[in-house]
């Protein structure tokens, strides 16, 4: 019983501790917000900004000070693994959306998931603009601001709302357009909202019905992943294989849909 003990109270701990981190992080993004800051380019049209490395040394520095034996991927900085191997591994996004935050456009987050030998156990999810924190825990379920959440149970596809993300390499993808195209006929409606833990986090509490996109990285997916299983969602290859946050393409939905939005990935 004291094993037990021991387990669940480090686990609460290690889900206070991120929560936290994400609304400090977040804060940092929300003072910038708005006002002139400095752009840099990673490649033709992927962005970063001083907001994004602001966020993510905040991040870093407070994983290093509570866990300095945990590995590390993040966005900006790559991936580390401080004084040796490590079960443990914090997967980092300081700024999801850092193209609409260059712009003032108000649809960015901070994200940050804990995976544990392979498998994702904690999944965090901020929008400081709206203050909405999703969290989950492997086991646990998902919330949104500590109430409990779950996915849409919309049955059809034709009756669905959807929600996707335009790669940076768009031209040189050809079922890209097809796919969009198929499910602008099949479903009630797609949406682009440029923030892919957003759109995921959408999808665990019912305001999307499904997500696809290719070209994600493991900090786009990984607190999205856990928040949509957690919720009663299902995440799968277009093949309907079993995903892997190290590897796209992803599709998402509230389970009911699923089969139907594969027929069309096919």
């Amino acid at each position: 019983m004291q094993s037990l003990q021991t387990r669940v109270t480090r686990s609460d701990y290690m889900l206070n501790f991120a929560i936290e981190t994400v609304r400090e992080a977040g804060q940092i993004l929300l003072e910038r917000f708005g006002r002139k800051i400095t752009i840099t380019k990673k490649g033709d049209i992927n962005l970063v900004t001083e907001a994004d490395l602001a966020s993510e040394k905040l991040i870093i520095e407070k994983i290093c000070s509570h866990y300095p034996k945990h590995a590390i991927l993040a966005e900006e900085s790559g991936a580390s693994v401080l004084n040796g191997e490590s079960e443990w591994k914090w997967i980092i996004d300081p700024l999801d959306g850092t193209t609409n935050y260059a712009h003032g456009y108000p649809c960015f987050c901070v994200t940050i998931a804990l995976e544990h030998k392979g498998e994702i156990v904690l999944g965090i999810t901020f929008d400081p603009t709206r203050d909405e924190l999703f969290a989950a825990e492997k086991g646990n379920g998902a919330t949104l601001n500590g109430r409990q959440i779950s996915v849409s149970e919309t049955q059809s596809l034709s009756d669905g709302l959807l929600v996707t993300g335009f790669p940076y390499d768009t031209r040189e993808r050809d079922n890209f357009t097809r796919h969009f195209t198929d499910f602008t006929y099949k479903s009630r409606g797609i949406r682009r909202d440029g923030s892919a833990a957003i759109d995921m986090a959408y999808v665990a509490c019912g305001r999307f019905d499904g997500f696809w996109e290719e070209g994600l990285h493991p900090w786009d997916v990984a607190a999205g992943v856990l928040l949509i299983e957690e919720a009663g969602g299902l995440v799968s290859y277009y093949d309907d294989s079993k995903f892997s946050i190290y590897k796209p393409p992803i599709c998402a939905s509230n389970k009911l849909i699923h089969a139907e939005m594969l027929e069309v990935l096919k």
